[in-house]
C-alpha cells in the first residue's frame, strides 16, 4: 500500500493586513486548551486575549508568575497564568510538570518567547544565549509537553521563527560554535535561533507522522514590540523612519499565529513555514532535513538531563 502524501496548505484568502481577530473570525475554541509562551506583551499578549476570546483555556507563560498573572488578569477569558524562563531550564521543567498536573489536553502549544539580536555575546552553561532560550528552552518545553499535545484530538505545535532565520551562518547552525566563542554577531546568532525554530519543527513534524498532532513555524512579521529592546539606536532609528512600510500592528502580527494554531484550514497539515497567513518558502537551510535531524540530536545531547 503506497504511503500516504502529507496534506498540503492551500491559499488562505487573507493577508499580512489581516488582523487576528480577522482570521479567526467564526472560530470556536471553546473546551480547548491553548498553552503559549510570553505572554506578558506584544505578540504573545495579543495571541492570548484573541484564542481567549474564542473560547480557549489560556495556559499564559512569562518569565515571572508576576509578569504571567499581570498579563491574564488584563484580557477576558479563562486563564492560568505560569512561570517559564526559557533560559534556566530547572524553570522550563517546572513549568511543564505544573501544566502536565492539570491533566488537560494541549490543542495549541505556541512558542512565542524570545529574545533578539544582543548586541554583546552572552552565555548560559557555556551556550550563546538567543539559541539557549529562542530553541533549546522551546526545545524542552514542548519535549516534555508532547504527550499532552498528542492526546488532543488534532494537538498542534507553532513555532515562532523569523524571516532573519536566512541570516544565519553559513551551514546554518554552527554546531561547532554554539558558545558564540569563535565569532559573534548579533544578527547572525539571532537568525542561527530562529533557523533552528524552523527546522525544529521540520524535524518534530517528521516524528509526529501516523498521528493526530502537527507541526508548523511562522514568520510574524516586523512589529514593533519590546523583542527589539536590544537593538542599536541607529538600527532602531531606521526601522522607525520606514515604520510605515515596514511595520505591522500587533494585531496584524499576531494574525499568522491565531492562523497556523487555530484555522480549521490547517487541519493535518504539518512541517510547514508560514508568514502574511499564507504557505511560504523558508531559506535552503530550512528545508535540510538532514540538517534538522542533526540539530535535534545535538540538542538532546545538550539538554538531555532535561527531557
Amino acid at each position: 500500500m503506497a504511503r500516504k502524501k502529507p496534506a498540503k496548505p492551500k491559499k488562505s484568502g487573507f493577508t499580512g493586513k489581516s488582523t487576528a481577530e480577522e482570521v479567526t473570525e467564526g472560530v470556536d475554541l471553546s473546551g480547548k486548551t491553548a498553552f503559549i509562551t510570553g505572554v506578558n506583551s506584544g505578540l504573545g499578549l495579543e495571541t492570548m486575549r484573541v484564542l481567549a476570546k474564542r473560547g480557549a483555556h489560556i495556559i499564559g507563560a512569562a518569565r515571572s508568575l508576576e509578569k504571567a498573572t499581570e498579563a491574564c488578569q488584563s484580557i477576558e477569558g479563562k486563564t492560568t497564568p505560569v512561570a517559564c524562563e526559557l533560559s534556566d531550564y530547572d524553570s522550563v521543567v517546572s513549568c511543564a510538570d505544573q501544566v502536565r498536573s492539570m491533566q488537560v489536553p494541549i490543542d495549541m502549544l505556541i512558542c512565542n518567547a524570545g529574545i533578539m539580536a544582543l548586541p554583546k555575546l552572552h552565555q548560559v552553561d557555556g551556550v550563546e544565549l538567543q539559541f539557549r532560550t529562542n530553541h533549546l528552552g522551546h526545545f524542552v518545553l514542548v519535549n516534555r509537553l508532547l504527550d499532552a499535545v498528542r492526546v488532543a484530538p488534532a494537538g498542534r505545535v507553532v513555532m515562532l521563527s523569523s524571516s532573519a532565520h536566512r541570516q544565519a551562518p553559513k551551514g546554518g547552525i554552527q554546531f561547532d560554535n554554539l558558545d558564540g566563542e569563535k565569532k559573534y554577531t548579533a544578527w547572525s546568532a539571532y537568525g542561527q535561533s530562529k533557523l533552528a525554530n524552523i527546522l525544529f519543527a521540520v524535524e518534530l513534524a517528521r516524528r509526529l507522522e501516523g498521528t493526530n498532532a502537527t507541526a508548523n513555524s511562522l514568520h510574524p512579521g516586523v512589529i514593533p514590540t519590546n523583542l527589539g529592546r536590544h537593538m542599536s539606536g541607529l538600527v532602531t532609528a531606521l526601522f522607525g523612519l520606514v515604520g510605515g512600510v515596514i511595520f505591522k500592528s500587533v494585531e496584524q502580527g499576531a494574525s499568522t499565529t491565531c492562523y497556523v494554531a487555530a484555522h480549521p484550514d490547517l487541519d493535518g497539515i504539518s512541517g510547514h513555514y508560514f508568514a502574511d497567513n499564507n504557505p511560504q518558502k523558508p531559506s535552503a537551510y530550512a528545508r535540510n532535513g538532514k540538517l534538522a535531524i542533526r540539530l535535534w540530536e545535538e540538542s538532546e545531547k545538550l539538554t538531555r538531563d532535561y527531557l
